[in-house]
């Protein structure tokens, strides 16, 4: 038995002790698998939702994750379900299967966008996901709560127009750095860079990197080439996940005058979705301006 099992033997074994504390308050229990789809349903939830977010601590690797007794809980209690899918989060999967509810709502961002395994799952960085999730989150909510639909309505409504800023911002940067070449040690950034219509380099060696496993020698060659010769306007990287060789790319991109941005997997505490997506386009359009 592993040590995932263990966990879930554990907790289920406690879920005959545990009371939905949100049958006294009538709340929808919401449970999402990273904190800004918590963000999401809480904005167009508002007082009538409950949420518990389990990725939320944007200093920590979300591939590293371990579940607890307390996860499970919270999971087999929730009404409503969020998560990424595509396999960035295959623990959910499991998870679901061991607190099974027929009546329970399933969000699943990967396949509202039809995304599966294979594709890049950093979905949340593509500014088409988060109006889909949210109007499936109001959907969720208003068939739990009907008496309470048009509040439901006017959150989403809200909600959207709030990503106004977000599209205009994107719009500068496309206007006006389109078709510059960048480069990450990840693919997290990927959806955001090819809606600001920027050039892309060295993929190969990001997806061996999110995939845990060594860049080729060739690739990482080019790599450094590509900072070394300035080729490259801006390195992306990510800020939960370094090793080495990353250290090395970021060390010798600023040796190279080469404006660096870390992005995150996981939301950092007490910024919005919205606000967490602004803070990074503006880095990175100082970045692209060739500011440190």
């Amino acid at each position: 038995m592993t040590k995932t099992d263990i966990w879930m033997a554990a907790a289920l074994v406690m879920l005959g002790t545990v009371t939905n504390s949100c049958a006294d308050d009538k709340k929808i229990a919401v449970v999402a698998a990273e904190n800004f789809y918590g963000d999401v349903a809480r904005q167009i939830g508002g007082d009538r939702i409950s949420v518990t977010s389990i990725l939320s601590n944007p200093d920590q690797d979300p591939h590293l994750f371990e579940t607890s007794p307390s996860v499970v809980r919270d999971i087999a209690a929730a009404q409503v379900i969020i998560q990424n899918g595509a396999q960035y989060d295959p623990w959910m999967d499991g998870l679901l299967k061991v607190t099974l509810k027929p009546d329970r709502v399933v969000i699943v961002a990967a396949d509202l966008m039809r995304k599966s395994a294979g594709d890049n799952p950093h979905l949340w960085y593509d500014p088409s996901t988060m109006p889909e999730v949210a109007k499936a989150v109001a959907a969720a909510f208003t068939a739990a709560d009907p008496d309470h639909a048009n509040n439901y309505a006017a959150r989403l409504e809200s909600f959207l127009a709030s990503l106004r800023p977000l599209d205009a911002k994107i719009a500068s940067i496309r206007d006006n750095y389109a078709d510059l070449a960048v480069t990450a040690t990840e693919p997290v950034f990927g959806y955001m860079a090819a809606t600001l219509h920027l050039t892309m380099l060295n993929q190969r060696f990001q997806l061996a990197v999110m995939n845990d496993t060594e860049p080729s020698a060739a690739d990482v060659a080019a790599f450094e080439r590509d900072l070394k010769t300035r080729k490259v306007r801006v390195l992306f990287y990510n800020k939960q996940a370094l090793n080495n060789v990353v250290q090395h790319l970021l060390n010798l991109a600023r040796k190279s005058n080469i404006p660096v941005v870390g992005v995150t997997e996981t939301a950092p505490p007490g910024l919005s979705y919205q606000d967490w997506m602004l803070t990074q386009l503006e880095a990175t359009e100082k970045a692209l301006a060739g500011k440190p």
